[in-house]
């Protein structure tokens, strides 16, 4: 049996798929708008970079230390039978509302908020028993602020200049917040961590045995050979970019060995990989490309610009 080249394993994990081409990355070219963001912007910078990598790992850290996302994730997910599973299917949400139309990114979201109606239950606090749902206002923020503060760190730590800068990736990606009903989400990177650092605070955060789980898995992810190897690197960087406090608070150390310059070469060598055949945003793009060279049909005597149905409310 011959060994799938790194590409291959690597895209098997991210899209669950050897060719990166299921289903919904084709579905990437199809659509009637450019979508939620600008092709060049900060945020298809940002997530087209590799350094997302470390990103993932980094933002599954920080959500964990919130007791009503933690008991989300060890009710209901499946990420102890299924890791790779699990993984493709944040991915697809996270491509498909980066690079799709809006009407694509708009049912990627649905369905991820089909998932999430049946996760529900209590945790404990000091308190007393606490209710918790998927659809929380509170945990949906701070799952939206864990994840732009961990890709926007990994980035600035292994990627190279966003357009706009910080406060424009923040600003963009509050969109994705919107979809996700977060309320009012961060613009600024400086609001970005006001809003956690108000976690701390009210110290709403906290280091249980149910995290000590998730962190032990996160740190030896079943994968096997190179991809092993490569994984623990991404690991230890995940670790040694977080903030000090949430460093602190998962009880964590950062390791003795040069794990940044280690992680830029795992990273390059997974750039060089991916760019040797198609990604999503190619997809993407032919999306673009179409848009911009198909010319509308003149509107006949009489007919209007508004589609039947569009002033209804939906």
């Amino acid at each position: 049996m011959t060994r799938q080249p790194l590409r291959a394993r690597l895209l098997t994990a991210l899209a669950g798929d050897p060719d990166g081409t299921p289903a919904w990355v084709r579905a990437l070219a199809e659509g009637d708008d450019v979508g939620y963001f600008a092709d060049g912007g900060a945020v298809w910078t940002v997530h087209a970079g590799t350094a997302t990598f470390v990103a993932g790992i980094r933002a599954l850290l920080i959500q964990a230390l919130h007791p009503g996302a933690m008991a989300g994730v060890h009710d209901f997910s499946r990420y102890r039978e299924d890791p790779i599973g699990r993984l493709t299917g944040t991915v697809r949400w996270i491509i498909c509302v980066t690079y799709g139309s809006t009407e694509q990114a708009q049912a990627e979201t649905a369905r991820v908020a089909r998932l999430h109606q049946r996760v529900a239950g209590t945790y404990a606090t000091d308190a007393g028993p606490r209710t918790y749902s998927a659809s929380d206002a509170a945990l949906v923020e701070w799952v939206h602020l864990a994840f732009t503060e961990a890709f926007l760190g990994a980035h600035q730590r292994w990627g190279g200049p966003i357009p706009g800068g910080a406060d424009a990736y923040v600003h963009e990606w509050a969109q994705a917040g919107r979809l996700m009903h977060v309320s009012d989400p961060p613009e600024t990177e400086a609001e970005l961590r006001s809003r956690m650092d108000a976690y701390l605070e009210r110290d709403e955060l906290r280091h249980d045995a149910r995290v000590n789980e998730v962190v032990q898995f996160l740190r030896d992810v079943p994968f096997t050979g190179s991809m092993r190897l490569a994984y623990r690197v991404l690991f230890a960087a995940a670790v040694a970019s977080l903030p000090r406090q949430y460093r602190e608070l998962l009880g964590l150390r950062r390791t003795i060995f040069p794990v940044i310059t280690a992680t830029r070469i795992v990273l390059a060598l997974s750039s060089r990989a991916l760019g040797s055949g198609p990604r999503a945003q190619d997809f993407a793009r032919q999306r673009h490309q179409r848009l911009e060279h198909e010319t509308p049909e003149p509107l006949a005597t009489g007919e209007s610009a508004i589609p039947s149905g569009a002033d209804e409310k939906s």
